[in-house]
């Protein structure tokens, strides 16, 4: 009785596992590559600021093209 109780454990068991493995290899994957996810709010107040604007930060992102706005640089530019 117990042995077959077991044997049927195993397999949540392995999904579990495989869940929990996916789940921390994406969240790895994401902080150590993702410009826009941050640790220390202290040390880097405004993340956004740092972000490539010509570099797409979607997963999939088909015929975008990034173009300057011109007031918005220029109000970027005073708040400095």
């Amino acid at each position: 009785m117990l042995f077959v109780c077991l044997f049927q454990l195993i397999p949540l068991v392995g999904f579990m596992a495989f869940a929990a493995t996916g789940a921390t290899s994406a969240s790895m994957y994401f902080l150590f590559t993702k410009s826009d996810v941050i640790l220390n709010k202290s040390k880097n107040p405004e993340p956004w600021e740092r972000l490539d604007p010509s570099k797409p930060q979607k997963l999939i992102t088909i015929n975008q093209q990034w173009k300057p706005v011109e007031t918005l640089e220029m109000v970027k530019s005073m708040t400095k």
